[in-house]
């Protein structure tokens, strides 16, 4: 694996494998890998023929000073991670690389990015997201890039960014990845006690409450909600918000049909959260929901 800190750097090792037409593969990161980025990894080794992977805190979207400080940094081992996955190179740029002096332009995506995170971390947040990515979409070139379904609001947000600007790269949304007892992988896990950890898990059974019950024929999205409020409530925590919407749009659903994203966002101890479900209502048959166990392509 090729250690780059360069934007002309990385551009210069990659020109050669883009003129012979080998297949690019980006897993944008910030560091602090679990075994959710190493799945992207292991997918985009198994679909490309050269793969980047980018370690890049990006100071832009944190609206909590002390989070940037606290957010878990270890490029020694996640650089050991990643070449042990036969990663090809590793972008680990400085804040300046990325934000040089006089860096004045943002990418911002409406209609997607103002409800959820966007309306709790404020919409500078995505805007910081979309601006980033582009840059690196830029840098790379990449013919695909992943993303975990974890932070399904981030996915959606750089599905729209491509597909309004023409970017010409694939979006691969890969499952999110699990403990044994249902919690998502997370780098901010991390800084969870003990205690809290064991409550973090009433997370994903809040959102198994809610398929459970859209499988026993609940169509409307307050109640089902109200199953997961229950669930977190035993557990003591009260979340920013539990939502049911459009999987495409994000926009409130008035009955639970199609494709609807069920969306949790909890501060757990002094550690926030997010996780999410897709609950899908197949078309042939609308009295069953079936969990989503295949990767998303835009």
């Amino acid at each position: 694996m090729t250690a780059v800190r360069t934007i002309a750097g990385l551009r210069a090792e990659l020109l050669g494998p883009r003129r012979a037409g080998r297949r690019i593969g980006l897993v944008p990161t910030m560091g602090a890998f679990h075994e959710g980025h190493l799945s992207l990894m292991r997918r985009a080794r198994r679909d490309c023929d050269v793969v980047v992977v980018s370690l890049f805190v990006n100071p832009a979207q944190f609206n909590d000073s002390g989070d940037l400080r606290a957010y878990p940094r270890d490029r020694e081992r996640d650089a050991a991670l990643a070449a042990g996955l036969g990663v090809d190179y590793l972008f680990a740029p400085a804040v300046e690389e990325i934000y040089p002096p006089g860096f004045a332009s943002t990418v911002s995506v409406a209609g997607v990015t103002e409800t959820l995170e966007g309306a709790h971390r404020g919409r500078a947040h995505f805007d910081a997201v979309a601006t980033v990515v582009t840059k690196l979409f830029n840098i790379v070139s990449p013919d695909v890039a992943y993303f975990g379904q974890k932070d399904a609001q981030q996915a959606i947000v750089i599905q729209r960014l491509v597909r309004d600007l023409d970017m010409p790269v694939a979006i691969e949304v890969c499952p999110t990845v699990r403990e044994a007892d249902g919690l998502a992988l997370s780098s901010r896990n991390v800084h969870l006690s003990a205690a809290d950890r064991a409550r973090a898990t009433a997370l994903h059974r809040a959102l198994g409450a809610v398929r459970d019950v859209v499988s026993a024929g609940e169509r409307d999205p307050g109640a089902a909600c109200e199953a997961a409020l229950a669930e977190l409530a035993r557990a003591e925590i009260e979340p920013d918000y539990v939502e049911l919407v459009s999987a495409e749009s994000l926009t409130p659903v008035d009955r639970i049909e199609g494709d609807v994203l069920a969306l949790i966002a909890a501060r757990v101890g002094t550690t926030r959260l997010i996780d999410n479900e897709l609950i899908r209502i197949p078309t042939h048959h609308r009295g069953v929901a079936t969990r989503l166990g295949a990767s998303t392509t835009a």
